[in-house]
């Protein structure tokens, strides 16, 4: 097993208090420094028990049903989304931050509605046919509940209609025997977590932890209501300074905005993750996990997994257009760093919420199977020159609701033990 060094402690721990000081404002800086300095404290607490960071360890219950550490160990038991009921969210103000001018149209005519029925009808026929070839790889498949998610509802501070339970990546987070519900940004996905209640209640009954994040009021101030979208440019911008379209008025983070790597997670501020989030996380997590900000030359931050996703110890899938500012760090610790091929995905595919980069947005069976899209070729070939067997599936017209393998699933069990990867 690779063993790498930690990116914590020192002088770097000093710069990313600073880093993230000066983003928030000098109204937050010694709020962050504060931050990092606990962190740091449980760090040097930690460090007494070095020798036993150096074990394996398992401290989940032997017949919990939930335990996963990372995104590699041998899956067992996955939830897949459903496209059932997907309905295109209205276009408010977060939505418009997150999509691409060419399919603004789109959402204003087709908002609070059905996305296309028979784009739709091929999406639930693809994910069908992936749950089954899980099934026939061995891995246990739930899924969330069928909703109505046209029904408008309304709270004290907005009004909505809902959106779909087809990602469960973003709104849940296993970290060991621990099922975290994320507080999402978008009003459209307010009540999303109804689709997995029936689920999470059973994994609660059977021992798991679950745990939910700061319900978000989602209110006007939660969001920049004049953030500035014009172009490509302007976004790169806007996201170098640190401004995005959600504010620090209350914690929220979309749970794919984190990767797992045993005791140390990654997570990026992006339009859906604000640094009260992160600093939610963090506090929560500690002293057992340690959570790292990372960064990426992104003009449209939104969901770290087509972006940096870890797919073995060591070994990660750097997006070469989206370059991570930290990725010396990782070379330095000694890690594999692969830069993907371009995607092949046609350019006339409707993608009404994501990047061609869900071709690296993969899902790892194990260290040695990847489940891969079925159309594109060169990724596969770069998976077999890894040594990495390719579970070929297409899902193409489900790439078009916003995910990958990835985002359509979120791993209950793995078969592995709490490691330290960065010492």
């Amino acid at each position: 097993m690779l063993r790498v060094r930690c990116l914590r402690g020192g002088s770097r721990g000093a710069e990313a208090a600073h880093y993230i000081g000066s983003r928030l404002g000098r109204v937050f800086t010694g709020w962050v420094q504060r931050s990092f300095q606990s962190t740091q404290a449980a760090i040097a607490s930690q460090n007494t028990c070095a020798a036993d960071d150096n074990k394996a360890t398992s401290p989940v219950p032997k017949d919990c049903p939930v335990c996963s550490y990372n995104e590699w160990d041998p899956l067992e038991e996955v939830i897949v989304g459903r496209a059932e009921n997907a309905c295109v969210p209205p276009f408010s103000v977060e939505v418009k931050a997150n999509t691409y001018e060419k399919y603004w149209g789109f959402y204003q005519k087709f908002g609070g509605q059905s996305f296309p029925k028979d784009h739709l009808k091929k999406a639930i026929a693809e994910i069908e046919e992936m749950c089954n070839i899980l099934k026939n790889e061995g891995v246990i498949v739930k899924r969330p509940d069928p909703i109505d998610w046209s029904v408008k509802y309304k709270t004290p501070d907005f009004e909505s209609t809902g959106m779909y339970a087809a990602m469960p990546r973003d709104i849940l987070l296993v970290v060991g025997n621990e099922i975290i519900e994320a507080p999402m940004a978008w009003r459209a996905r307010f009540f999303e977590y109804r689709a997995y209640r029936r689920i999470i209640k059973d994994y609660f009954n059977a021992g798991a932890k679950w745990t939910t994040a700061p319900k978000p009021t989602m209110a006007d101030e939660l969001y920049d209501q004049v953030y500035p979208i014009r172009s490509v440019e302007d976004r790169h911008k806007l996201a170098a300074q640190g401004k995005f379209v959600t504010t620090e008025f209350e914690p929220c983070f979309d749970a794919a905005d984190f990767m797992r790597a045993g005791r140390d997670i990654f997570v990026q501020r992006s339009q859906v993750t604000n640094h009260m989030g992160i600093e939610w996380m963090r506090r929560h997590l500690a002293p057992d996990y340690r959570v790292h900000i990372i960064s990426f030359k992104d003009p449209n931050p939104m969901h770290i997994d087509a972006t940096f996703n870890i797919i073995g110890p060591g070994l990660v899938l750097s997006n070469p257009d989206r370059p991570c500012h930290q990725i010396e760090l990782f070379k330095k610790a000694g890690w594999t760093v692969i830069r993907p091929p371009v995607p092949l995905i046609p350019d006339d595919h409707p993608l009404w919420m994501s990047s061609k980069w869900l071709s690296m947005n993969v899902l790892m069976l194990d260290e040695k199977r990847v489940m891969v899209d079925a159309n594109e070729t060169s990724i596969q070939k770069m998976f077999e020159n890894l040594g990495i067997s390719t579970i070929k599936v297409n899902i193409r017209h489900a790439n078009s609701l916003g995910g990958g393998f990835h985002c359509w699933t979120c791993d209950i069990r793995r078969r592995g033990t709490l490691q330290s990867y960065f010492d």
